[in-house]
């Protein structure tokens, strides 16, 4: 017998699915309702007065007085915000700043407001009601679920709240799911990774656990430790888990190594949450990519990435994308980021409706020959090198090799912790290199040019890259390792460290 809480969440999938493809189905629209509504609630702040807001009739206008920033180009203004300063960035102040590390002069301070915060939790939710929808699967909602995340804890300065975006959004968990919601608040609190990976897996090896988020590197640490207490694979310790929701990274170079701790295949759903926004979520399990999220308070647009670092490079909007072109995503909000580059690359899948994939990081490439390869390129050679495998990998990073030790041509360097060693790595090494090839043609005609040599595999030692990021203060929580830098700073330190 079906439970009332699977039912309910049906009828409310159903609801949720119709109001989607509502705007869904009208882009253009939406997004310019979203652009105008921005302008008109933020025309009197402090920002809005300096770039003339209420001026702005259209896109060109916005563009010509608004100019594209990073966050250290926005700091002036944050920083009013931080220190309690009314009306900056947008109306009134913003109810929490969820700290965020990766600038150059340490944390920052991403602001959220009382329209902005919302949608977070609504993104979050509408993601499993229309997998739901979709699949028809609703059982798990009477299961356990448990949401690998920071601490809750919060601090207070100027009448604001900060704290870490998943802990945050913890304070704002539905009823409903209270009861069903794991770990406990008090080990949510734990700050130390691992303490706190430890009292889950004793507190949650012997519990109905059916839906598990989390970035896939931590959950994959979970995984680890639930085998070691138990013995067991996990699919075997969780009979209901079915359902695995994961943002951050790609799952990809994951997936067979929790396959294999899952002991079998499960759904998954992948959601493109940050501190400055909730983008996108995956809505179809037939479907490449995520939905981008266009009534979401959030106005997108587009800037090429090999454009990005010339003069005045060109803003598109959502009626100006193309399949398959790799774009950085800039965002203006009502948490009152304008013109805001997050730094992340996308590209689209669909145009009707439009679905993307993160591609990667601006900052995270490599293009030392010319050969500009981004994260996904990487991310899919591995997986196609080795797909039909038993091949496991637990973590990797790639980094040019300008100077080899040994004298002869350059190459990229794949620094790859396995789970159990292959037999072959010459072999690994030239599958990837040809499905890099097939990748990437800068990179093939550096290859044929005999620019490069092909890339090599570096062995990085079990649990290498978590003392990597424990060497360097980075350990658990958000913090992900890039997947490629264009020098070897990465690298060395995870040389030091290991």
């Amino acid at each position: 017998m079906k439970s009332i809480k699977s039912v309910a969440a049906k009828i409310f999938a159903a609801k949720i699915y119709n109001q989607t493809q509502e705007w869904a189905n009208n882009p253009l629209a939406t997004q310019q309702k979203v652009f105008k509504d921005l302008l008109r609630q933020a025309k009197n702040t402090e920002f809005g007065k300096d770039h003339h807001f209420d001026t702005i009739k259209n896109f060109a206008d916005f563009a010509k007085n608004v100019p594209v920033r990073d966050y250290e180009e926005l700091r002036t203004y944050i920083d009013k915000a931080v220190n309690g300063e009314e009306n900056i960035l947008w109306k009134g102040k913003p109810l929490y700043f969820a700290k965020t590390s990766g600038t150059t002069s340490g944390a920052k301070y991403i602001p959220l407001t009382k329209v902005s915060l919302p949608f977070h939790i609504q993104a979050a939710r509408n993601a499993i009601l229309l997998y739901i929808h979709e699949t028809g699967n609703a059982d798990f909602v009477s299961g356990k679920m448990i949401f690998l995340q920071g601490s809750p804890v919060l601090e207070e300065k100027n009448g604001i709240q900060f704290g870490r975006l998943s802990g945050i959004v913890a304070h704002f968990v539905p009823k409903y799911l209270q009861k069903n919601r794991m770990p406990s608040w008090e080990i949510n609190c734990i700050e130390d990774w691992e303490t706190k990976v430890d009292a889950i897996v004793a507190t949650t090896f012997d519990q109905d656990m059916t839906v598990i988020s989390g970035i896939p590197s931590w959950v994959q640490m979970y995984f680890e430790k639930l085998e070691q207490k138990t013995q067991k694979p996990v699919g075997e310790l969780f009979k209901n888990f079915n359902l695995f929701i994961y943002g951050g990274v790609n799952y990809e170079p994951y997936r067979a190594k929790f396959e294999n701790l899952i002991g079998r295949k499960v759904d998954s759903i992948e959601l493109f949450p940050a501190s400055e926004g909730f983008f996108a979520y995956q809505d179809s399990q037939k479907e490449k990519g995520m939905l981008l999220l266009l009534n979401a308070g959030i106005f997108y647009e587009f800037i090429k990435s090999e454009e990005f670092y010339t003069e005045n490079p060109k803003r598109y909007t959502i009626g100006e994308v193309e399949l398959q072109v790799n774009y950085v995503l800039i965002i203006s909000t009502n948490a009152g980021l304008w013109a805001y580059n997050i730094g992340d690359t996308v590209q689209f899948t669909s145009l009707k409706p439009f679905r993307i994939i993160v591609s990667g990081r601006i900052k995270h490439y490599i293009s030392a020959f010319g050969e500009h390869v981004i994260g996904k390129e990487v991310e899919y050679a591995l997986r196609e090198a080795i797909e039909d495998t038993a091949i496991c990998i637990n973590e990797f990073t790639v980094a040019p090799q300008i100077n080899p030790p040994l004298g002869g041509l350059p190459y990229h360097e794949w620094f790859i912790e396995f789970e159990d060693i292959p037999d072959d790595l010459n072999e690994l090494a030239l599958a990837i290199n040809d499905a890099m090839r097939k990748q990437n043609t800068y990179y093939d005609d550096l290859i044929v040019g005999k620019v490069l040599q092909n890339l090599r595999i570096t062995l990085v030692p079990k649990n290498g890259f978590q003392d990597y990021m424990k060497s360097i203060g980075k350990f658990g929580g958000q913090n992900k390792i890039p997947r490629l830098s264009n020098d070897r700073k990465i690298v060395e330190l995870l040389k030091i460290a290991n």
